[in-house]
């Protein structure tokens, strides 16, 4: 039994996720601690912190993660443990939370089995809700963000959200984070050349703490952890050991799946799940599409006479894959007055013959006057294979880059031309991507959307299409609307 407790206090002693896991049941006693790769991952970082071989992290993701207990109060209580002597400041966005963190630390520090593993770790006669003191003059100093740290230094400081998700969008509020940071926090290192720093935070904006910092130097590492993968990646987690996160792939799928993000997704909206969830924050008012630009519709749509003929967008990827790009179909009404309403979005990773598939079932469904496929790699197979099928499908050639193409179609946009529905399954996906282009890191909604808005009515007869689109609706004739489609693709 003895030599079991040895081993026990041996764990614990030396591996930090151990230990977290022991915290965790003193913190937050009768709540079940779920052991995950992710906080292996933080951990690992967290241990090159402490033997120095990195000393500026950036550990970015959601809410609710264990982050803070992680790393404002295990890891300055490991730490203080080892060496009693540490000097180390903790900083939050608010006094209450970091007395909050303080408290808790306190109580790690107290109980019985912590004593047990670190015996020379005693708090000493300075113990107050804000610095708690150990016997060997090391210290945990509690402070928030813009607080007077005047003639005080540690050698290690923390800063753990230094700003809060409701004040992400005053630009008074982040500049007065960041300046502080910048002009007092980081003179707070004992040593310039050795002290670290770990910023631990949700992502709230694209100039929070974060983006402020990678944009200043190139000496941060980012352990960034969205809640749903974006595409495929190796995590160490330390000791020669590593998680292969496959696209999709929920970060904690016991305790928030799939379903319950793409519930919270729908509820907070996409630029709040894209910075605080998927730690990729995009301009609030859109980039080079602004939000305000966009109309919306809810269950109307223009009547059959209004309509000038339903039009089909494709952006296929190169090839099928999780490492992959998507490919897009983006189905529209255009009408005479040429507005575009978008109906639907398709978008899929996968490979030739699903594609395929997939293009004569969307045509089948939405029945389309125009099918504008990229004429490249796969979308130029696809013409050629269903052009005898499908006689709408046309083979369009990219005219410039990618933001040229866009900037002539966000005309249309910003002159109120566009709609988009009230509510989607799809919207969110397609918002966070499209108000946040050319700086997303996918685009192929919107490269189907700039092609559907600058090639879609480009050339077009209106005075023979409207004769043609007439003639249909008296005839019902599907020869005669065949024969149209062939005119169409003219």
């Amino acid at each position: 039994m003895k030599a079991d407790v040895r081993a026990l206090h041996a764990l614990l002693r030396w591996n930090f996720n151990a230990f977290v896991e022991k915290s965790f049941s003193t913190l937050a006693p009768g709540q079940a601690f779920v052991p995950a790769w992710h906080l292996q991952a933080i951990g690992w970082q967290l241990e090159r912190v402490r033997r120095g071989e990195i000393r500026r992290l950036i550990i970015n993701m959601l809410p609710r993660s264990l982050k803070s207990i992680m790393t404002s109060v295990a890891f300055p209580a490991f730490l203080l443990g080892h060496d009693p002597a540490q000097r180390i400041i903790c900083v939050s966005y608010s006094g209450d939370l970091a007395r909050k963190h303080a408290n808790d630390f306190r109580a790690l520090v107290e109980a019985p089995w912590y004593r047990e593993l670190f015996p020379g770790a005693r708090i000493g006669k300075k113990d107050s809700e804000t610095e708690i003191e150990l016997n060997a003059r090391g210290f945990r100093l509690a402070t928030s963000v813009g607080g007077t740290l005047t003639g005080r230094g540690g050698q290690l400081i923390i800063v753990d959200d230094p700003l809060k998700p409701d004040d992400a969008l005053s630009e008074a509020k982040r500049s007065t984070a960041n300046l502080w940071f910048a002009n007092t926090l980081l003179s707070r290192l004992d040593d310039k050349r050795t002290g670290a720093i770990v910023v631990v935070m949700q992502r709230v904006h694209m100039d929070d703490l974060s983006g402020f910092l990678m944009s200043q130097s190139d000496e941060w590492e980012l352990l960034s952890l969205p809640a749903i993968a974006e595409f495929e990646e190796t995590i160490p987690l330390g000791s020669g050991r590593s998680h292969r996160r496959q696209v999709g792939e929920a970060l904690s799928p016991e305790r928030e799946p799939l379903r319950v993000l793409e519930s919270l997704k729908l509820q907070i909206g996409s630029d709040a799940f894209s910075a605080q969830y998927q730690q990729a924050p995009v301009p609030p008012g859109g980039a080079m599409i602004k939000r305000q630009w966009v109309r919306r519709y809810t269950e109307e749509l223009p009547s059959r006479d209004e309509q000038l003929m339903i039009l089909q967008s494709w952006d296929t990827a190169s090839k099928g894959g999780p490492e992959n790009d998507w490919s897009v179909c983006t189905t529209w009404i255009l009408t005479r007055r040429k507005r575009w309403y978008l109906l639907d979005v398709w978008r899929r990773r996968v490979d030739y013959p699903a594609l395929k598939a997939a293009a004569k079932s969307l045509a089948k469904q939405w029945s389309p006057q125009r099918i504008l496929v990229e004429d490249a790699v796969t979308g130029t197979a696809l013409v050629q294979e269903l052009r005898e099928e499908i006689y709408s499908i046309i083979p369009v050639k990219p005219v410039g880059d990618k933001v040229t193409r866009m900037a002539v179609a966000s005309a249309k946009i910003e002159a109120g031309q566009v709609f988009l529905p009230e509510q989607a399954d799809w919207l969110p996906d397609l918002e966070a991507e499209l108000f946040a282009f050319p700086g997303s890191r996918h685009d192929d909604q919107c490269d189907s959307i700039s092609q559907a808005l600058f090639d879609g009515d480009r050339n077009m007869p209106m005075e023979i299409t409207d004769e043609i689109l007439a003639m249909c609706r008296r005839l019902g004739s599907e020869e005669v609307h065949s024969w149209s489609t062939h005119l169409f693709r003219w």
